[in-house]
Parts: C-alpha cells; sequence; structure tokens
C-alpha cells in the first residue's frame, strides 16, 4: 500500500483529499524544516512537501521515494540533481496561485508610489503636516516594467493597465517562442528598458546570479520604485540598500528575501518606504486551498498513472530511468 508522507501543515482541504483516497496511507508533519521530515522519509512513496528543502542527504535516506509533489509552482529548494540520479519524479500545481501573487505586486506598486507606510505613521504618530512634503506619486502616465513575463507577468500588466502606465516587459524567452496578447510591449535590450522604467516589478525565475543588481540600479530613473514578489536572490539586496540610501530607488515593496526570514540586523528592515510582507503573495486564504487539493490530487494522479506529464518539471531524467 503507497505511503504518503506530508511536509508542512497542509489545508484540511487537502487532507482531505488524501484521507478519502482508498488504498494509501499518509502521516502528516506540520513543521516546516527539512529536520522534522527527514526521519520518516525511508518509509514513504510519495512525498508532499512545502517551503522546506529536500536535500541530496534526505534524497539518499528515502529507499522507496518515486514522487514528489511540491505544494506550490517554485522548487529552487529542492535538489532535482538528486531526484535525477534515482528517477524520482517532481511535480507541481498548476496554475492556482498567479493572480494572488499579482493582485500583491500592484498593491505594493500601490502601496510604494503612495508612501503608505509614512501616510499611516503621520496619522497614528505624526506629523500630520508630512502631507505636505508631497511624498505620494501619482502612477497615472508612469512607464512600468515587468521582469518575467508568464502568467504572473501577464496578471500584473492587465491590472495595471487600468491605471493608465505605460507597460514594457522583458522576456528573453516569449520574445523567442511568441508575445502573448495583452498591454505590454516587449522590450529586448535589459539596459534600456530600465533607464525608462518608473517602476520595475519582478515576475522571473530564480537564476545562479542576481538579475538586478548595482549596475542595473544605475541605469535606473532617480527614485524609481522596485517590486519584487518572486524569488530572494534575484534582487541584490546590498545593492538596493545603497540604491535607497542614495534615492535611486525611491521606494520598494519585498515579499521575498535572500534569507527568510530575514536577520533582524538587515538593513531593508530600516526603511520606511519599504513595504515588506513575509512571503505571502501566493498564500491567500483561496490560493492556499488550490495549491493544498492540487498538490494532493497530484501524488494520487501519478500513483494512478494519469499525472498531466506537463506538471512534471524533470521528465527528461525520469526517461532516462
Amino acid at each position: 500500500m503507497p505511503h504518503v508522507l506530508v511536509a508542512g501543515k497542509l489545508h484540511p482541504l487537502g487532507r482531505a483529499v488524501l484521507d478519502a483516497a482508498p488504498g494509501i496511507t499518509a502521516h502528516y508533519i506540520d513543521e516546516i524544516s527539512e529536520d522534522s521530515y527527514a526521519p520518516h522519509i525511508a518509509q514513504a512513496d510519495a512525498l508532499l512537501i512545502r517551503t522546506q528543502p529536500l536535500s541530496a542527504a534526505t534524497v539518499a535516506r528515502a529507499d522507496r521515494l518515486r514522487f514528489v509533489s511540491r505544494h506550490g509552482v517554485g522548487y529552487d529548494a529542492v535538489d532535482v540533481a538528486a531526484l535525477n540520479a534515482r528517477g524520482i519524479a517532481l511535480a507541481v500545481c498548476g496554475d492556482v496561485n498567479s493572480t494572488a501573487v499579482a493582485e500583491h505586486a500592484c498593491m505594493m506598486i500601490l502601496a510604494a508610489a503612495k508612501r503608505a507606510l509614512r501616510g499611516d505613521r503621520a496619522v497614528r504618530s505624526g506629523p500630520w503636516d508630512w502631507r505636505n512634503t508631497l511624498e505620494s506619486q501619482d502612477i497615472r502616465g508612469r512607464t512600468l516594467l515587468i521582469l518575467g513575463y508568464g502568467r504572473i507577468g501577464q496578471h500584473v500588466a492587465r491590472m495595471m493597465a487600468g491605471f493608465g502606465l505605460t507597460i514594457l516587459a522583458y522576456d528573453p524567452w516569449l520574445a523567442q517562442h511568441g508575445w502573448p496578447d495583452g498591454p505590454a510591449t516587449s522590450v529586448t535590450d535589459l539596459d534600456d528598458a530600465l533607464g525608462q522604467a518608473d517602476i520595475l516589478s519582478v515576475s522571473a525565475p530564480k537564476g545562479n546570479r542576481p538579475l538586478i543588481g548595482a549596475a542595473e540600479f544605475a541605469r535606473m530613473k532617480p527614485g524609481a520604485i522596485l517590486v519584487n514578489t518572486a524569488r530572494g536572490g534575484i534582487v541584490d539586496e546590498a545593492a538596493l540598500v545603497d540604491a535607497l540610501r542614495s534615492g535611486k530607488v525611491g521606494a520598494a515593496g519585498l515579499d521575498v528575501f535572500a534569507q527568510e526570514p530575514p536577520a533582524p540586523a538587515n538593513p531593508l528592515l530600516g526603511f520606511d518606504q519599504v513595504i515588506l510582507s513575509p512571503h505571502i503573495a501566493g498564500v491567500t486564504e483561496g490560493a492556499a486551498e488550490r495549491m493544498a487539493v492540487s498538490s494532493a490530487q497530484n501524488i494520487l494522479d501519478f500513483l494512478a498513472g494519469r499525472l498531466d506529464p506537463a506538471l512534471i518539471v524533470n521528465r527528461d531524467a525520469l526517461r532516462a530511468d
């Protein structure tokens, strides 16, 4: 009988999917850490994992493991090479939270432009006359550059189009393979686009190095706004701190960090023109329900041999196996 290990607290609707499935057993560990679930991995045929790491050392202990289902769409904390070496499939959820992330990005753009934290403080503790500094900005007529134009980036473009922005998007893959319909104009020269942008919203996948660092900040307009709802590490945090201190970046919105949670001494926490949130853009109530159900159903579909191959991120390794 297949045994499922669930690592990290799962929404009750996701648990219900597994508990109602005939012919499987499931073990739930609410704590989100690798150390909490690793001792149980040897008994698992399938693993449902949230945001905690899945390292090569843990994979090596997983004698029976055939399938890993990510509770979400990112998998940068998973050692894919270790799974590939064992022929273990890794799947992600379908499109369950892209609109939630896009809504969060739009909220951060508006909050940063309007200096929402400073306005809130002016009411709660003064001075009321802060309003006369005219720090709050219009966004109508400004230029928004979206870095990464997948589902989330396209939602951001459609949502922000109603505010009267000029919208550009940088996505080399789509520029080569077919640009989708929508309000964003494709740009292929990132350096030039950064110089045009009043607002930069990051929706790109994480690579081996930061996409936005000191050189990129230098090309941006003075006082530009940066929003990152993608992954920590895409933006060089030390360079961002310097850009905020110099005024090169006037305000920012950050849902993700290189270290999560960020250390108390992280200087980004000291800027009241920076809106911060604890990696929750895709973790709304509705999105959490959809991710839980989807990640649980992916396990059942895999075991039944009917999982959509498009959800498996390491299909080549499985074919090689």
